[in-house]
């Protein structure tokens, strides 16, 4: 009987586990794709469907479904199997409640949490009438069960005592974000009067909740009208966009992302047949959100409220994906309108919209040549202060020539003297914060230089395996364990068959075999580059020797041991002329 390990990775194929994080493209047998570890432009980050193994050739990460998920996650290794398993329809054996991992705890509370929110809005009066006023706004039936929408009574501790009545302590409803405590260490409900819009992860496990006041009474108080979660161990609202679990399919096939700010917004835009839409909670867009998007387009159309000559927090989202080169653009709306009431009032329209959305410095340069004068002198500086910070954020230089002539033209100025005012803008804000996270570290230890041309080496060999003859006897002996095993097994079956070899050693020989399968020099080429990795080997071996020599005799000095001085230095003029002969 197979273990649930093994019984997953049978059900489930890697490719398609890894298209659910990553955009990737086929690449003959294997896929690549642009690595979400480190960054990166040119695509390093290799899928082998035969072998069901990933690897990134750029910074060295790799491994089997399990770890990609444990890493893409950032979680242990049981919560990927319980998330893998999920996906698979594999059951596992129910655990010992004293050995679940806290993150599984408060993802059962938070599950718990939805089914009871939505109970309410289905079964008590105020639940009723809560879904009569979004049924009213023109949220269908269909979407609030899609989304799980649900409602919060408003009464202290109604959630709190429905999951301590399932076994769940304070401490950890508390924990999941769905428990305050008050001065007297009493706990009530974060949560009430409010419809609830559970939040998702990216698949599509409740981490969080949003909260919309209801009812007129709570309405008349001063009291905010959204409350969301707040940071948890499941939760970060920088790192996690609402909706993105149903979207990243739609918005890889379309190619494009719908940016929202509200529940609601981003319920009424993937009923109206956009389902690749996403909302961002009423947050600015983060480093962290972006480089999630990266993964699946380079193209935003936003839906906000744009204020260009301000300095808000949804300006500086899109400032920084302008700058990340995220193709953006704006869905222009009336005044005073969000996408939720206006697809109600007319979703053909809104349709419209969405096909003609303009580019963000079409939309920038409308927006601010109408707002000010362009032939008054004092208001033409105001019109460049504005611009010229945009357009020096464009990476692109090409691009950027062209607006700067644009800017030149409407204002009647000479592209030289723009030129020139360009290179006084100093650019602030987020965009250093998104390089250093685009470039996280991944604490990975670093590989020797040896290290790197043996597996260089062995990925040549693995390449044309009749060039393994080229290694002599006293090369092979000089070379690591590992690939003298390999070496090994291929001299006696050119044809690796692995089921002879330790799981361990497998492991590394199907990343070998991975790089040999993407090496893309041909076979009158291998021979001079084996060549050289084997007399670039040796060097070092000689260099390693002379060193531990040197060191001998510094020690044989200390000791005024001439005898042993004499013999060390004959061998290290020996290595001497070794390594002046390799060179």
């Amino acid at each position: 009987m197979l273990s649930p390990i093994d019984e997953i990775k049978n059900r489930l194929d890697i490719v398609e586990v890894i298209k659910g994080y990553i955009k990737l493209n086929k690449a003959g047998a294997n896929y690549r794709a642009v690595c979400p570890f480190h960054s990166e432009k040119k695509p390093s980050f290799f899928v082998s469907p035969a072998r069901q193994i990933w690897h990134c050739f750029g910074c060295s990460k790799g491994g089997n479904v399990f770890q990609f998920v444990m890493d893409i996650e950032g979680i242990e290794f049981g919560d990927a199997l319980r998330i893998l398993a999920h996906k698979a329809g594999v059951e596992l054996k129910k655990q010992d409640p004293q050995i679940r991992t806290e993150r599984q705890k408060l993802y059962e509370i938070c599950e718990l949490a939805a089914r009871f929110f939505e109970k309410q809005l289905e079964s008590s009066k105020t639940g009723q009438e809560a879904e009569k006023y979004l049924l009213a706004r023109g949220v269908k039936k269909e979407s609030l069960e899609k989304w799980r929408v649900g409602y919060a009574p408003d009464i202290w501790q109604s959630l709190f005592d429905f999951l301590i009545s399932k076994g769940y302590r304070g401490e950890e409803i508390e924990k999941a974000g769905l428990a305050l405590r008050n001065e007297q260490g009493s706990f009530y409900d974060r949560f009430r009067g409010r419809i609830i819009f559970p939040i998702f992860d990216l698949n599509s496990q409740v981490v969080g909740f949003g909260g919309r006041i209801f009812g007129e009474k709570r309405e008349e108080k001063e009291i905010a009208k959204y409350v969301n979660s707040p940071q948890t161990l499941l939760y970060d609202k920088s790192r996690i966009l609402y909706g993105l679990d149903k979207a990243k399919v739609e918005i890889r096939k379309r190619n494009s992302c719908i940016l929202v700010e509200g529940y609601i917004d981003l319920i009424m835009v993937s009923q109206s047949g956009f389902e690749n839409v996403v909302a961002t909670s009423g947050t600015a867009l983060t480093p962290f959100q972006l480089k999630i998007l990266k993964r699946y387009s380079d193209n935003l159309l936003t839906a906000f409220d744009m204020d260009v000559a301000g300095d808000s927090a949804t300006k500086r989202g899109i400032d920084l994906a302008q700058g990340q080169d995220f193709n953006v653009k704006v869905i222009t709306l009336p005044q005073e309108s969000d996408p939720a009431d206006f697809i109600f009032k007319d979703v053909k329209n809104w349709e419209v919209r969405v096909e003609n959305a303009k580019s963000i410095l079409d939309f920038y340069f409308e927006s601010v040549f109408s707002k000010f004068n362009k032939d008054n002198p004092e208001e033409k500086g105001e019109i460049s202060n504005i611009l010229l910070p945009v357009i020096k954020r464009i990476p692109n230089r090409i691009v950027r020539s062209h607006w700067v002539g644009e800017l030149a033209k409407r204002l009647g100025a000479k592209e030289e003297d723009v030129e020139e005012e360009l290179k006084k803008v100093k650019l602030e804000g987020p965009l250093e914060q998104f390089n250093s996270i685009s470039g996280e570290a991944t604490n990975l230890p670093k590989k020797s230089r040896r290290e790197l041309l043996e597996e260089r080496l062995a990925v040549l060999v693995l390449k044309y395996p009749q060039n393994l003859e080229l290694i002599e006897e006293k090369q092979m002996a000089g070379l690591s364990q590992p690939i003298r095993e390999i070496f090994d097994c291929l001299k006696k079956n050119p044809k690796l068959e692995q089921k002879k070899i330790t799981p361990q050693l497998s492991d590394f020989l199907n990343y070998l075999y991975l790089g040999a399968e993407i090496e893309e020099l041909e076979e009158k080429a291998l021979i001079p580059e084996i060549k050289n990795c084997l007399k670039e080997i040796k060097q070092i071996e000689v260099k390693n020797r002379l060193d531990e020599i040197a060191k001998a005799i510094k020690e044989a000095e200390v000791g005024e041991n001439s005898q042993k001085i004499e013999k060390l230095i004959q061998k290290f003029n020996s290595y001497s002329k070794s390594r002046s002969d390799l060179e």
